[in-house]
């Protein structure tokens, strides 16, 4: 279930959004990635950011149904605002996975129409669907009529030989006739055939300008830009054509540029990282996992890119690389990785 976890950085929680067509946050997101976007991912982003919308992987319908919800499902109230993806492609499953979901406090529920992986190719369901988009819009309208939150859908513009023309407009199309008005976009076609799920994340070349047209052609939706986005002044320009954009690998890679998201996308005051109290939020969060039978490196893989391109950023990889995997790795691991890091005064502890 969730817990009621405060953040020492942000000392609030925010709560969640009523059911409306746009969830709050949805300005800039952090993509749902697999391996990649889990409680412990998503807890320590929620430092840099107080605003943005956050992104599960992807978890299948079949597993929410039949396997360990709390391990699945399971967050801290601090991430909200959270999205939780779901794949699936039948109806009835994946509007029960939505009803057992509203127990866990989310924000938003996303249908998983993008992802190419093997896994979901021989499932029948993520970016296969694009050729379906009647049983998309039949998958959306189940979800809908089961939850109490928004219910949006992540696509692409196309898979393998479609005319991303049509196949764009049939999905929104098929979304929008199911009452889902929120249409977030991969700029790019999916190779089912040829390519592995990395190699569909670069070979295909970005389409913005179809998910512009999208945007132009149904000015009404809520139409987000996802794929490519590696800087925050890509995505701030982005904003002028769409209605969200949504960062993946360069926010997972890069997490200090997370904090200037409130700022230049939301309106916020501008907020200097304090990295001391930041690392002793994550210090204290890696202890109550520890507590509960986690390991440290669990919690410190997602953290080793947060001071690239800064002094001593590779002697800070190194010591949580090394350390978190010996027996009995405890918090003081990041203090000691921290310590490593030549900050000058005004970013080591922020006013």
């Amino acid at each position: 279930m969730v817990e009621n976890i405060r953040s020492v950085q942000s000392g609030q929680v925010t709560e969640s959004a009523s059911k409306t067509s746009t969830t709050k946050g949805s300005a800039f997101a952090i993509a749902p990635m697999i391996d990649w976007t889990d409680r412990h991912c998503r807890f320590f982003h929620r430092q840099l950011t107080w605003h943005a919308l956050l992104y599960t992987e992807m978890v299948v319908a079949d597993a929410i149904l039949h396997g360990d919800r709390d391990r699945l499902l399971g967050h801290d109230a601090v991430e909200s605002p959270l999205a939780l993806q779901i794949g699936g492609s039948e109806p009835q499953k994946l509007a029960e996975a939505c009803r057992i979901a509203a127990d866990f406090g989310y924000d938003e529920i996303n249908l998983n129409v993008g992802c190419p992986s093997d896994r979901v190719q021989s499932g029948a369901f993520g970016a296969c669907l694009m050729r379906e988009p009647d049983l998309v819009g039949r998958c959306l309208a189940a979800m809908a009529e089961a939850s109490d939150v928004p219910v949006t859908v992540k696509c692409r513009i196309g898979v393998d030989e479609q005319d991303p023309e049509p196949a764009l407009d049939d999905l929104a199309d098929a979304a929008i006739a199911a009452g889902v008005t929120t249409i977030w976009v991969h700029a790019r076609k999916a190779w089912l055939q040829g390519l592995s799920p990395k190699e569909n994340r670069d070979i295909p070349p970005l389409d913005y300008d179809r998910v512009h047209r999208l945007k132009q052609r149904l000015p009404e939706a809520f139409v987000g830009l996802n794929g490519g986005l590696t800087t925050l002044d890509a995505a701030v320009e982005e904003l002028d054509r769409v209605d969200g954009v949504m960062m993946g690998r360069a926010a997972y890679q890069t997490p200090d540029r997370l904090a200037e998201v409130d700022a230049r996308v939301f309106g916020a005051a501008p907020r200097p990282v304090d990295y001391a109290a930041l690392i002793d939020t994550m210090a204290d969060y890696a202890a109550r996992h520890l507590e509960r039978g986690g390991r440290l490196g669990q919690v410190t893989r997602h953290m080793l890119g947060l001071f690239n391109g800064m002094p001593g950023a590779r002697r800070w990889r190194q010591i949580l690389s090394d350390g978190a995997v010996r027996p009995n790795a405890g918090p003081q691991l990041l203090r000691e990785a921290f310590a490593a890091v030549r900050l000058d005064g005004d970013k080591r502890h922020a006013a």
